[in-house]
């Protein structure tokens, strides 16, 4: 069931970019009946084109969703968490938009990991054989099974579920318990332990188990494993694909986090609270090609994760996450209220990229930065926060008050948005001009 509209009054506190708990109780809501939709378009699909799927693809695809029909029964609100992570979204994607063909039988073999992960984290009872595409058995929101085979042979006993590469021997099986929480909880004593480990054996022989790391403070993780995490050939122009931080590097981000949330929780402790709501998932990407800066994105199928490049410090972490946690928020209104039409190939200019945007870029941009620029102002005049992060904040407050408001022109002056599109954006303007009044305008 798709949610109702927000009300004028909650619309208003959208565009104002304020955090409010029922704003984000909203945006779940919206977020997860998307999801839905688009996991029942991909099971039409499925039928539809089954005289094209490759021997056996539909039959598996029928017994994976027969398999988290069974997990939502036992535990819905695990299965829904597991459907609502940023990652199955951006497997859905991918799923409905590959030809049908080899491309479409690939995609699909992934609806048997996230059906098994449903199930091992409902508890059901198993015994069933699932794909391991590239010997890969990646477990979403939690981490990745190197198998070394096509398809891996599951079966659950008393508290572990035992995993079996297809035709290997007992020996190279590997346990997992079947609470998936204790697999990234460093206390378990032997998470992903080869069931028979002979400690003289190399590594290479059994599978092997890599956790996602969880970031510290919240529930969000660093995601640098999921196959689904950045689209096949990247993201951006020039594109940047997905990298695997290594333990070292995973050190550095969860500092960045860490110290990034401390930031804002000085600063603007609403703000801290919504990245922590919203934010889910980072997903560390490459940089293109010396010289170039920092980046940072949210994709539309896949809302809750940041994809980034490793910001500088602290400060600059903390305004890719305010930054892309409105990007989240703005798709998700939109997708209730149209804000604006598809209207003609009409590009602007705006101050913060050199490329024209079309105005429903315009609008993320203004919105975002409107964000930003609100909190840079209240960083600017809090005597109790480092000088470095005051000093940056002033300096970008007054670059961006001023491009945000030429931007409020432009979309005011547009015939692409729709009456709601036009109204919020009259509210963001009316915050806007509180931004540049007395700080008492700002509560």
């Amino acid at each position: 069931m798709t949610p109702a509209p927000p009300s004028a009054a909650l619309l208003g506190l959208f565009a104002r970019t304020r955090p409010t708990r029922d704003g984000a109780a909203l945006l779940r809501s919206v977020l997860h009946a998307r999801r839905l939709v688009l996991l029942k378009a991909l099971l039409v699909r499925v039928r539809r084109h089954r005289a094209e799927l490759g021997d056996g693809v539909e039959e598996r695809f029928e017994a994976a969703w027969h398999l988290l029909e069974r997990a939502e029964q036992r535990a819905p609100a695990a299965v829904r968490d597991l459907l609502d992570y940023p990652t199955t979204g951006g497997w859905l994607a991918a799923a409905l938009t590959a030809p049908p063909g080899p491309e479409l039988d690939a995609r699909l073999a992934h609806f048997d990991a996230l059906a098994l992960t449903a199930a091992l984290r409902a508890g059901c009872a198993l015994d069933l054989t699932v794909a391991t595409p590239h010997g890969t058995l990646s477990l979403a929101g939690l981490g990745r099974l190197l198998t070394g085979a096509d398809r891996v042979a599951v079966r659950t006993e008393g508290r572990h579920a035992r995993i079996t590469p297809e035709g290997a021997g007992p020996d190279r099986a590997v346990l997992l318990p079947r609470d998936l929480n204790d697999l990234n909880d460093p206390s378990h004593p032997h998470p992903g332990r080869p069931a028979d480990a002979d400690p003289g054996r190399s590594p290479a022989a059994s599978p092997y188990w890599n956790p996602l790391l969880r970031l510290p403070g919240g529930a969000a993780v660093l995601d640098d494993l999921d196959p689904y995490r950045v689209p096949r050939g990247g993201i951006g122009t020039p594109p940047r694909t997905g990298v695997e931080a290594g333990p070292a590097g995973r050190a550095v981000w969860a500092e960045r986090w860490r110290a990034a949330l401390r930031l804002l929780d000085a600063t603007d402790p609403g703000r801290a609270e919504e990245v922590r709501r919203l934010v889910r998932v980072l997903v560390p990407v490459a940089h293109a090609d010396r010289g170039t800066g920092p980046f940072g994105a949210t994709l539309r199928a896949a809302p809750g994760a940041v994809l980034a490049t490793l910001p500088d410090g602290p400060r600059e972490m903390a305004e890719v996450l305010v930054h892309e946690t409105q990007h989240t928020k703005l798709a998700a209104v939109h997708e209730l209220v149209p804000l604006y039409t598809a209207g003609p190939a009409t590009v602007h200019k705006v101050g913060w990229r050199t490329d024209a945007r079309p105005i429903a870029g315009v609008l993320q941009g203004a919105y975002a930065h409107l964000a930003l620029t609100d909190l840079w102002r209240r960083a600017a005049r809090s005597s109790g926060l480092p000088a470095p992060w005051r000093t940056r904040a002033g300096q970008q407050f007054e670059r961006f008050h001023h491009q945000v408001g030429r931007a409020l022109s432009v979309l005011l002056e547009s015939d692409e948005l729709t009456n709601t599109g036009r109204e919020f954006a009259r509210h963001m303007r009316q915050h806007h001009a509180r931004l540049g009044a007395t700080p008492r305008a700002l509560r």
